[in-house]
């Protein structure tokens, strides 16, 4: 259960981590050190909400990128599901692994919500801005996700 006692606030130290991407790599938020991170957390590979907002990330990437953003998802699907995932929808940033829900719930991107008018417990879709220290700049949680990518590019400034 997922309460407001668990969720980041801006200036929160953003929770380290390492995780294997789709090919199985380690990667560690350490690793974007003074680099700056719009980590987001997705409940399911080749779904279509999910689908909708990666490939959101995908056609806004330059523009991030430009604006000094590196774009990292997460979600509990394995590596290889992330593999197929990127492949098929030709996804261009790394796709993280996190099957123990450890990360997801560091970040409390993982609890109650309601799905359909019913109360379930699973990912909760959320996008966390971390600056170049490794802070929470920007948490959002309960994202939707079409339109989302919009909405924190403006938020965020980047054209």
């Amino acid at each position: 259960m997922t309460d407001t006692a668990t969720r980041l606030l801006p200036g929160d130290r953003a929770p380290e981590f390492t995780l294997p991407d789709s090919t199985g790599h380690p990667t560690s938020l350490h690793d974007y050190q003074g680099k700056k991170v719009v980590l987001y957390f997705y409940p399911a590979a080749m779904t279509p909400g999910c689908t909708t907002e990666a490939c959101d990330f995908r056609d806004s990437l330059n523009s991030l990128e430009s604006a000094g953003y590196q774009v990292i998802g997460v979600s509990k699907d394995k590596p290889e599901d992330n593999a197929k995932f990127a492949e098929q929808e030709s996804l261009n940033f790394p796709l993280l692994s996190d099957p123990t829900l450890e990360v997801h719930r560091a970040y409390g991107a993982f609890g109650e919500k309601s799905l359909y008018g019913k109360t379930v417990e699973g990912t909760i879709r959320s996008t966390f801005v971390v600056d170049e220290h490794g802070r929470v700049s920007l948490p959002l949680y309960n994202v939707k996700a079409s339109g989302h990518v919009a909405s924190l590019r403006k938020k965020l400034g980047v054209d």
